[in-house]
């Protein structure tokens, strides 16, 4: 055979081994066969890792649902390794204890909850399993200004570690058991606190900002301690109980298991007092918000998302805070208000900043309107609405329509129960009966004159010690106080009363 013809035969071979390679290789790329190879070597790979090191883990991360939302479950685990960790851990954080409760008792007060710091480990036993849980965190960008309150917080996280082994009980058993003991210990630990909104933003670059900043409650006013007459006292109270005890009628009619309170009345009239007296019977947390701060709809419903159960929301002055009266002026009014401030240089500036204020603010009544009662109003359970205002007749009749704000509470001027529960709280048991003659006078002129509870118990406050063995010159301090504020509410326009808004019901369908 001469070398033309084996070349010739040995082309074509090559030929036909292209043709069909190319064949084979186009078929194959369908199946990525890099991945497939990639896949098996995995595979291998986590075997032979698992005969090296037969241990598996468990990472609990300090946010959950994309980080708009803090876990419960690190939470409960922080909680439980506080009894499990103080016994081995070298380095140790503390916090304050029940001390947020103003009937601890000292001790309690004084107490301090440990838990590990970052970077320590502890091991654990459950049914002859060893477990090691290690507490870690990846800290934020660098260019965060460290000072700066709106600085990223870093991403917190627990790990649990354990024999391969054990991974049925740990994963069925001892992981519900620790989530169990965890919230004991957070009811027995629970400090009471007042939050308030700090920051605009609520996520960048996947790291979480803060939205609420906290103090410990300790707001000393109860109901025992709260002027106002005895029998509306006792319904809201009543009522306040009825709700605490009601998940399960929540549950039975299909509505989220929260209740809304108005508060309206004259300024000094005690409607924050009666906040705080809430909070105390209860056992509630109390979220403050400011309204003025808040960026968008969007900002408001991170702000829900982020409070806790057992809370009571509260809107102080909503009628300042945004736009939420519903009504509009026309061109002519604005103008008109405008010239009417031209000779109050300071009311015209006060006005205006009172405006930019608002206006920063994108939050509208639509969306307050679905914070309140709307689908991510669920998002939480046990929680009170709360609004204050001193002019309820400049709400939108959709803010306040049942449903909304379910109860509606009158905080009014101070009559002669209210005054009868003032001196005697102020002064001693028996100065209504020692002072029959000053406190009949006080009577008639309380029927004359109107004013708040604050300036009724301001006028009854000894200002010297001879005062607390006698009443008779706090009491003639009163009645000096109600003859001048008759005299001049003599010359003054009579003030209009603050309207009865019990019976308003206003349409589901008239407005969100």
């Amino acid at each position: 055979m001469d070398v033309v013809s084996w070349f010739s035969q040995v082309s074509v071979v090559v030929g036909v081994l292209a043709v069909c390679w190319t064949v084979v290789w186009q078929n194959l790329q369908h199946i990525h066969l890099q991945q497939f190879f990639a896949r098996s070597f995995n595979r291998r790979a986590r075997r032979l890792a698992a005969v090296v090191d037969p241990y598996l883990s468990v990472t609990f991360e300090e946010y959950e649902g994309g980080r708009i939302k803090s876990s419960d479950a690190f939470d409960e685990i922080k909680s439980y390794l506080t009894t499990a960790s103080t016994r081995d851990v070298r380095h140790l954080r503390a916090e304050s204890g029940g001390g947020g409760r103003r009937d601890a008792a000292a001790t309690d007060r004084d107490k301090l909850v440990f838990s590990m710091a970052k970077g320590e480990e502890v091991a654990d036993t459950f049914r002859g399993a060893m477990v090691w849980w290690s507490a870690a965190g990846v800290p934020p960008p660098s260019d965060t200004v460290p000072w700066s309150r709106a600085s990223r917080a870093e991403r917190r996280f627990f790990r649990l570690e354990f024999h391969e082994g054990h991974r049925d009980l740990v994963l069925n058993e001892y992981l519900p058991y620790v989530r169990r003991q965890g919230r004991a210990v957070m009811a027995k630990n629970r400090q009471r606190r007042l939050y308030t909104n700090i920051l605009r933003e609520g996520f960048d670059d996947g790291f979480y900002r803060d939205v609420w900043t906290h103090v410990p409650f300790e707001h000393p006013k109860t109901f025992d301690k709260l002027a106002m007459d005895p029998a509306k006292k006792k319904d809201v109270i009543d009522d306040l109980d009825m709700f605490k005890q009601s998940k399960d009628y929540y549950n039975r009619v299909g509505k989220p298991w929260k209740r809304g309170y108005l508060l309206y009345g004259p300024p000094g009239t005690g409607k924050s007092t009666m906040v705080a007296a809430m909070a105390n019977h209860l056992g509630y947390d109390v979220y403050d918000f400011e309204l003025t701060s808040v960026k968008t709809n969007t900002d408001l419903r991170k702000l829900l998302i982020e409070t806790k159960s057992k809370s009571i929301m509260v809107f102080e002055d909503i009628d300042c805070s945004l736009q939420v009266t519903g009504k509009r002026k026309s061109k002519e009014e604005e103008e008109g208000s405008k010239d009417g401030n031209g000779d109050d240089p300071y009311a015209a500036k006060q006005k205006e900043e009172e405006e930019d204020a608002k206006s920063s603010s994108k939050v509208t009544l639509s969306g307050l309107l679905n914070f309140i009662d709307g689908i991510w109003s669920a998002c939480g359970e046990e929680r009170l609405v709360v609004f204050t205002t001193n002019h309820v007749d400049k709400l939108d009749p959709a803010l306040i329509r049942t449903g909304r704000m379910d109860k509606k509470i009158e905080m009014s001027y101070c009559d002669f129960e209210s005054f009868k529960f003032l001196a005697r709280m102020h002064l001693r048991d028996d100065v209504v009966e020692a002072h029959g003659a000053q406190c009949d006078r006080v009577r008639a002129l309380l029927q004359e004159v109107n004013m708040v509870p604050v300036d009724v118990g301001e006028h009854l406050t000894p200002r010297s010690p001879d005062e607390f063995e006698d009443a008779g010159p706090c009491l003639a301090r009163l009645v000096t106080a109600l003859e001048k504020a008759k005299k001049e509410a003599a010359i003054l326009p009579k003030p209009q009363a603050q309207p009865d808004v019990s019976g308003i019901v206003v349409d589901d369908d008239s407005n969100n």
